[in-house]
């Protein structure tokens, strides 16, 4: 179960970062994935919680870890966000490979939450809100979903360290953040018939459709801050590993050997099934136009460099464009929305002040 909810969250941050996705079904599945609510970060004061290298040993005083704007996040919330991911980590002997890559994670996760926080601020100053009937209705429909009465959910929260009250305010966060892209981006997205039309075509022009891939992936680490050369000998490493995946080495041992993704590299850098419309549009362009056994890259990425590997594909007969119109239309209305919360996340970000402190 943590496997798989690792692959998901790997795959979500190299492919499509989704701050404001629902998280509630995955807390249940397997760790909580969003940070327990605490009081007013203005007023609070810091709580005890484990070091950063193991979030469940030695005690220390809490600190603030990052300032947005007139915000603070704390360190005790960036290691609950961090824990889940972190899981793999662990299964590293290699204790100076592994603190490395603790860190890059730790970098990561706290970049995300600047960005929640950003926009959480962006929806104050719109003065959105969101009422006690909307967080109860989204409960309602976790425990509905996952057949819990109350009891048992209070239970699955208490064994991730969350109360009923601080998840309340959680599940309003998300909405809030939700909100905000609905009211403040979304009138900014417009798909034409044209636009829909152009993007039937381009797919007519292929005798078969490739609905969905099973693919693999190594991700080939680089700093935020990289140099020439690093990126240089990333390059290097990856035109290395499609070498020898081409001469016939099995993709699966390539990725245990030398993927730096701990989500998936235990599993032959396993991604599943990937759906059209589920993933960034410039990789959707590459993976899906890839044969089965091929093996392409590099492919820049948030994190570094990727290399593709496709085990199968499903192919698809293309539908008269009446009936599939609508579906293309969605399609190309998500894909346009995330590049235009990106561009406005950016813009929050350039004109905001934060400090990270770790």
């Amino acid at each position: 179960m943590v496997q798989t909810t690792m692959r998901t969250a790997s795959l979500h941050c190299g492919f499509r970062l989704r701050w404001f996705a629902f998280t509630l079904p995955l807390l249940l599945a397997a760790t909580a994935s969003a940070q327990p609510t605490v009081p007013d970060k203005r007023t609070r004061k810091p709580a005890a919680l484990a070091a950063d290298g193991d979030v469940s040993s030695a005690m220390v005083i809490d600190r603030v870890v990052a300032t947005v704007n007139d915000e603070i996040i704390l360190r005790s919330e960036l290691m609950m966000r961090v824990a889940p991911l972190a899981f793999e980590l662990s299964k590293i002997t290699d204790l100076r490979e592994r603190a490395r890559r603790q860190s890059k994670l730790t970098s990561q996760v706290l970049s995300e939450m600047i960005n929640e926080t950003l926009v959480t601020q962006a929806a104050s100053t719109a003065k959105l809100s969101v009422g006690a009937k909307e967080v109860e209705a989204a409960i309602s429909d976790l425990k509905r979903q996952n057949k819990l009465d109350d009891e048992q959910l209070k239970e699955a929260l208490r064994m991730q360290g969350y109360s009923m009250s601080s998840y309340r305010k959680d599940v309003r966060s998300q909405i809030v953040r939700m909100r905000a892209v609905n009211t403040l981006v979304r009138p900014k997205v417009s798909i034409t018939d044209d636009d829909v039309r152009a993007k039937y075509d381009s797919n007519a022009r292929r005798s078969a459709l490739v609905s969905e891939v099973h693919l693999q992936h190594i991700l080939v680490e680089l700093p935020t801050d990289h140099d020439g050369a690093q990126k240089k000998a990333a390059r290097d490493k990856a035109a290395d590993i499609i070498a020898r995946a081409r001469e016939g080495e099995e993709f699966a041992k390539l990725a245990e050997e030398f993927s730096d993704d701990p989500a998936t590299k235990n599993t032959g850098g396993d991604l599943g099934w990937i759906e059209r419309g589920t993933i960034a549009t410039e990789w959707e362009v590459i993976v899906f136009a890839m044969a089965k056994g091929e093996t392409r890259g590099p492919v820049s990425g948030p994190r570094g460099l990727h290399v593709f590997h496709v085990s199968e594909l499903k192919d698809s007969k293309q539908d008269e464009y009446e009936t599939v119109k609508e579906k293309l239309r969605n399609e190309l209305y998500r894909a346009e929305l995330d590049k235009q919360t990106r561009l406005w996340v950016d813009e929050l970000r350039k004109k905001a002040h934060f400090e990270i402190k770790l």
